[in-house]
């Protein structure tokens, strides 16, 4: 059954407030949602959702986006101040790392703290 999906997809329960079940979603297809009552259900209502939703975009001749088209690249460029650049730099040296070896670990820190804390 997921081989029929070529498209990454998300599963999440839905709480009693929105009717309860599994629903199914398309990061690379916008709008492409489907739901059902057990996990396999949604998965088998979401292949259909997504042969609808390529039908009707060759129908209106809408771009058809690749498979694994929304998902992160895994790079990351944001323009730093020199004194921060220079700051980290020297902490990098000081610890033996690469500096985006040290910025990943700081952001990865970061994050989880944050995470734990919520």
């Amino acid at each position: 059954m997921y081989d029929q999906l070529k498209y990454p997809f998300e599963v999440r329960p839905l709480s009693e407030e929105e009717g309860g079940g599994y629903l199914i979603s398309f990061p690379d297809l916008p709008g492409c949602i489907s739901d059902g009552e057990t996990i396999e259900d949604a998965i088998i209502n979401g292949i259909d959702a997504v042969n609808s939703w390529i039908e009707t975009a060759k129908e209106f001749k809408d771009l058809i986006p690749g498979t694994g088209s929304s998902q992160a690249s895994g790079r990351f460029i944001q323009p730093i101040p020199k004194s921060l650049h220079a700051r980290l730099a020297a902490r990098a040296k000081q610890e033996g790392v690469s500096m985006n070896a040290l910025v990943t670990a700081i952001i990865a820190e970061t994050l989880g703290k944050r995470e734990t804390h919520q």
